[in-house]
Order: structure tokens, then sequence, then C-alpha cells
């Protein structure tokens, strides 16, 4: 559980920082003066000053935030409401953006790793001991690569092969992992130990795609999860909403519990979390980007007509109080469901 909380604690903060990055660069491109860039929420642990803003590292590690000078006052000199509406957007939107830039990486970077396939190259998962495989020298991570001269790319072909050669000596083309090739031969046992097979190796077939193809599918695989994700929060609002959301603490578990599966899923579900903090900050709820954005929507549609910055900040500060009472709501299920020791995943 401490090693899980440790990784989901590590994801989390890196998706947050790339969140506040997206704020802070644009932010320091437009020359809106940032009085702190912190990573986590106050109390400071750690600070420092550099120029005119300050670097913080804080106690309570599920969030970070960007403070700019004058965000709905624009008469403070190089406030972020004194720019331009188009600049203001820039910066409003930048976090979320950044986070969709992450997720693609994210999604890309998955594809350079083999995953499991239909058909693609067949690889040793598993040798039994004194099997025909093993004192042939065939070991674990070996890709097989032809049997008796035919092309392996897939498991039932493989298996169909050594299934019409029982008893006989078949012939294999392996490559070990470090590239190395040898042709071996084996002959494959009539009446294998149970649970052995006749050769005597556990297999799966795997893909391995290019470099020039990583990014193409890492964004179709972010626009069809765009998608997915769409027609499941319809669900989720027709459902306990309470069960369905988690909050920071919930995340942190479910990150946790999906690196014991090792990187690819762990890759794969830290886009999904970064996809979805970037969406879901553009919605038009008061005290995130999105009700931000909405508030330059309303100036635009006044004809440049600004709503009064008392309101705009109350309106906020209202927002922000709902928003942590849900928070508090959210983490307090998050926590009970750690300490009773269950589990998100089965």
């Amino acid at each position: 559980m401490v090693v899980t909380i440790i990784i989901g604690t590590v994801i989390l903060s890196v998706i947050v920082l790339a969140h506040e990055l997206g704020h802070f660069i644009s932010a320091k491109a437009s020359d809106v003066r940032v009085e702190e860039f912190g990573l986590g929420f106050p109390p400071r642990l750690i600070s420092f000053t550099r120029g005119e803003t300050r670097y913080s590292l804080n106690a309570i590690p599920f969030g970070g935030f960007t403070k700019m000078t004058g965000e709905e006052d624009p008469t403070e000199p190089r406030s972020l409401a004194s720019k331009s509406r188009g600049i203001r957007l820039l910066v409003i939107s930048a976090g979320s953006l950044m986070n969709l830039l992450l997720a693609l990486i994210l999604f890309s970077t998955s594809y350079l790793f083999p995953r499991q396939a239909t058909v693609g190259q067949v690889q040793v998962v598993d040798v039994a001991l004194d099997s025909p495989a093993a004192m042939a020298g065939i070991e674990k991570g070996d890709i097989i690569l032809s049997i008796n001269g035919q092309p392996v790319d897939s498991h039932s072909v493989l298996t169909q092969s050594v299934n019409d050669n029982l008893g006989e000596k078949i012939t294999l083309l392996i490559r070990h992992p470090d590239s190395t090739r040898m042709s071996i031969q084996v002959i494959p046992r009539l009446e294998p130990p149970q649970g052995e097979g006749a050769i005597g190796i556990a297999i799966q077939t795997v893909k391995r795609y290019p470099l020039w193809q990583v990014i193409p599918l890492g964004a179709k695989e972010l626009f069809m999860t765009v998608i997915m994700w769409a027609e499941g929060l319809v669900s989720i609002f027709t459902s306990n909403i309470m069960d369905s959301f988690l909050g920071p603490v919930g995340i942190v578990q479910l990150t946790g519990e999906v690196a014991e599966a090792g990187i690819l899923p762990l890759l794969r579900i830290s886009a999904l979390i970064s996809l979805i903090l970037g969406i879901m900050n553009l919605f038009p709820l008061p005290a995130i980007d999105g009700g931000r954005i909405t508030f330059l929507f309303l100036e635009w549609i006044r004809r440049g007509r600004r709503i009064s910055p008392r309101i705009e900040s109350a309106v906020h500060v209202i927002g922000l109080a709902l928003f942590l009472l849900f928070f508090l709501a959210i983490t307090y299920q998050d926590i009970i469901r750690i300490i009773s020791g269950e589990r998100l995943l089965p």
C-alpha cells in the first residue's frame, strides 16, 4: 500500500505540474507577473525566490497553483486581467492544453513498448523445467521467428505447426533478447505433463510499432478515449454520483494499483488522468479555468464590457467553497476505502 501511494502521488504530481507549467510559461511569455508557482498546497515545505516569482514545494501533494497578479482586477500593473482577451484566454486555457499534450505524449510513448496482439511476434514468456524447449536452450524472452522454415506470426500458427509434428523433430529459428539468432531442434512430446504443452513453453503474441507510427497512433487513441470518456460521463450522472467519482486520494490509489501491472498500463492510465484533468478544467464552473473562460465569453457577448471584478471574484470564491465541500466528501470516501483495505481494481 505504501508503494502504491508513493507511485500514485508521483504520477499525480507530474500531471498537476504539467498543468501549472502551462499557465506559468504562457503567463511569463505574455508579461503577466507570476507571484508564486507552487507544487502542492500550503503550508510550504521549501521555497525560494528567483526574480519576481517565488517557487514552493508544499505539504499537501494533491494539486498545485500559479498565482498571478490581478486575475480579476485590470487596474494592477502587469496583471492578467489587464491583458487583451486573446492573451487571457491563452493563459487560462494553457494548463488544459498542456495536459492534453502530456496525454498525447504518454499515449504515444506507450506504443514504443511491445503489446499483446492477435498477429505479431511470438514471444516466449515461460519455459518449463526439463522440457524439450529448456533442454534445447530456449529462454524466457526469446522470439520464435519460424518453425520448419514457415514464418511464425501468431499463437495459432505455432500451436498448429507443433501439433502437426508431435513425436517428430522440428526446427525452430529463435531470436534472443540480445538480437542473436539460433536454429534449434526439438521433438514435441506426445504426452506432455499437464499444463506444460508439447514443447514446454508459454507464449504471447506481441506487436512492436516503428517510431514514425507512435505519434499518429497516440493521437488516434487520444481521440477515441475522449469519445469513450464523454459517453461514460453521461452514465456517471445517471448512477450514484458519489460512488462514481474519485478524488485525488482515489486517483493516487488507482494509479498505484495499475502500476502493479507494469509500465504500459501505467502510461495509459496516466495519460487518461491527464486528459480528464485537462478537459474537466475547461468545464464552465466557478473557481476553475472553465469558469474564468466563461467570464471572458460574457465580456465578448457584452462587446468588451467586463463583469465587475468584485462580482467575478465573489462567484469564484463561492464556487471554490462548494468545490472544497465536494472535494472533502469525495476524499473522505476515498480514505475510508483505503483504510478498509478495499481495492479499486480486482
